[in-house]
């Protein structure tokens, strides 16, 4: 008989940098290939995460001097209260958007601006764009998804945001090339300036060894952050909703330790830097 009992590897919060706000678990105007989300197949879920839970959360990490605040989903600008979510989350630390980019125009980043000014923090954003080829990118996402998202960070760089470019390389091509492709797009705006970081794909679909043995050389998420959604406290975005991530029910009393024991887990070591916090 084989006794053999495997330990997941264990990571420890080593400080709280980072708060991830899902607004939204599965609601998005897009569905792409590589999300990690399960998305409903035939409707959409509004599950939107109510502007009390987040009031209380930020009342409860009063004494912690966080970095930064991202407003996370699906897609968080779908978010019905989402101007005063963003107010109110600037009243605490800096705030990053991770958007599609569906939702910004001219007048929308002109009012982010304002907004912005209005508040002693930084407003931060991270652009998902896939691919410098529209095809290819919209392959993934869909029909007129390149365009928007070019669109939106052309507008965001007209008010002097520099937003962060995130690209999922889902067909595993040559970063670099990738890195200059993407970057071509906007030099003429910005010359030298362009942020762009490059993902590992993480294909939830696969069978993954994840009795990680291997050193981890960077950041991990969960060390430096916590996720709130409405159904509690999770290690990282990849995990909300995921009991294997669960920490706890509110930030009064929730685990600093996660094991990591998912291919989600796998994915974040393999990557370079951190997936979803600013490096």
């Amino acid at each position: 008989m084989n006794t053999t009992v495997r330990k997941s590897q264990i990571a420890t919060m080593k400080n709280f940098d980072n708060l991830f706000i899902e607004m939204t678990a599965k609601y998005c105007n897009q569905k792409c290939k590589y999300c990690y989300i399960d998305f409903p197949p035939f409707k959409k879920v509004e599950d939107f995460i109510e502007t009390e839970i987040i009031e209380n959360a930020l009342k409860d990490l009063s004494n912690t001097k966080i970095k930064c605040i991202y407003l996370t989903g699906a897609e968080p600008m779908t978010h019905p209260n989402f101007n005063s979510i963003l107010r109110l989350c600037l009243k605490k630390s800096a705030v990053c958007i991770c958007t599609n980019g569906s939702f910004i125009n001219e007048k929308k980043a002109r009012f982010l601006k304002k907004v912005e000014e209005e508040s002693t923090n930084e407003i931060f954003f991270r652009i998902s764009l896939d691919h410098y080829d529209e095809i290819k990118n919209d392959d993934i996402r869909y029909r007129g998804a390149y365009r928007q998202a070019v669109f939106a960070v052309k507008h965001l760089m007209r008010y002097n945001f520099t937003p962060i470019i995130t690209v999922t390389n889902y067909y595993n091509e040559n970063q670099q090339v990738l890195w200059e492709g993407i970057n071509k797009l906007f030099s003429d705006k910005n010359p030298g300036k362009t942020l762009i970081e490059i993902k590992q794909w993480h294909d939830k679909n696969s069978v993954v060894n994840t009795n990680i043995a291997e050193k981890i050389q960077h950041k991990l998420d969960c060390e430096y952050g916590r996720t709130l959604s409405t159904k509690g406290i999770y290690s990282c975005p990849f995990l909300s909703g995921d009991y294997r991530g669960r920490c706890g029910s509110n930030f009064k009393d929730y685990s600093k330790n996660i094991p990591l024991e998912t291919s989600f887990c796998m994915t974040c070591i393999k990557n370079s830097t951190q997936m979803f916090g600013i490096n």
